[in-house]
């Protein structure tokens, strides 16, 4: 198999071949694929496509699904965050029942630096080094000045609504000046926690501890991390005429044009990023032979989404250094276990 072919997985209409069923990374149907430094050194590559406050996209080339893999489970369950770990009800005459109540509150994403604060254990106290307080202290009453008649809750009642912005932070010890340029609050005011009517109130507090994903979701300092295989679309002979309109109409937009060259309308690929890989063009008879639906297998389409506690580009950079210790510890246990056999010998 030619190392072309041998990088691709190929899309077929019932069935997707040439995908990887090795013991080990980078080995493809028994061939001889040996990890070489410097050529991984050549072909590894990491592209940013695109970069907002809450969500990044990138290329990462030239590595195995494995790495792959790892980076993505590191970025959902391995990156520390601040979150709500216990709720002390005082009061809650709400319909909401506290124990979904307090659920709901563990979830809210927490703008605090994780670095900032000590791991807790379970025989600790709380501390202004290891916790966070909130306070949260709603009642809902009716509004005296809404007109008659009114109907609308918001307008009708005062704190109809218990919303994030609610909560206040309770600095404790000298995290008032520690935290005196960026105050410690939810990552967004408008997210709905519960709801209330006049005689009901809500009443707790709120402590916040540093945690993993992989411990608790709340935890996660990622909404979405995921990546998908380059398509390729390759286009064995030419599409033209009216053919190359409907091949264009097998595709998502902006995944294939039609372009006129001498008076002939022919079609051409312009980004196959952008495809799904729907297979719909496999469908139709007349494209038979005429187009090859690819993936490349060591390139990786990355997106990842924020929930506004860390930058997207700071969640990459923390992601890749988690990786590289877990490979300084698989390195040192690797070493032991030789010496170790090297001696009994």
């Amino acid at each position: 198999m030619a190392l072309a072919d041998r990088n691709r997985v190929v899309v077929l209409e019932d069935r997707v071949e040439n995908v990887s069923g090795a013991d080990f990374p980078m080995s493809i149907d028994g061939q001889d694929v040996a990890f070489n430094l410097e050529s991984f050194k050549d072909s590894f590559d990491i592209k940013i496509v695109h970069v907002t406050a809450t969500e990044i996209e990138f290329d990462l080339v030239g590595v195995d699904a494995s790495i792959a893999n790892a980076l993505r489970r590191i970025l959902i369950a391995e990156i520390p965050t601040m979150a709500i770990e216990k709720v002390y009800m005082i009061n809650n005459t709400g319909v909401v029942q506290d124990e979904v109540l307090a659920h709901r509150l563990g979830l809210l994403p927490i703008d605090a630096d994780p670095n900032e604060f000590q791991w807790k254990r379970a025989d600790s106290v709380p501390t202004d080094q290891n916790t966070i307080v909130f306070k949260l202290d709603v009642a809902c009453e009716v509004d005296r000045s809404a007109a008659a008649g009114e109907t609308d809750p918001k307008k009708k009642y005062i704190n109809s609504a218990v919303y994030s912005s609610h909560l206040v932070w309770d600095p404790k010890g000298d995290q008032e000046q520690r935290f005196a340029t960026k105050p410690i609050r939810p990552v967004h005011d408008d997210i709905l926690i519960t709801k209330l009517r006049p005689g009901q109130a809500v009443t707790c507090e709120l402590h916040c501890d540093k945690g993993v994903g992989k411990d608790h979701s709340k935890f996660s300092p990622v909404a979405t991390a995921s990546y998908r295989l380059l398509p390729e679309i390759q286009i064995l002979e030419d599409i033209t005429g009216d053919d190359a309109e409907l091949f264009r109409s097998c595709f998502p937009p902006g995944v294939v044009e039609v372009v006129e060259e001498q008076g002939v309308r022919k079609a051409r690929v312009v980004n196959p990023r952008k495809d799904t890989v729907s297979r719909e063009v496999l469908r139709h008879k007349q494209f038979e032979g005429k187009v090859r639906l690819t993936r490349v297998r060591d390139h990786f389409i990355f997106s990842v989404e924020s929930t506004g506690i860390i930058a997207p580009e700071e969640l990459v950079s923390k992601a890749l250094d988690v990786l590289m210790e877990k490979c300084d510890i698989a390195k040192a246990a690797l070493a032991r276990a030789v010496k170790s056999s090297e001696e009994d010998e």
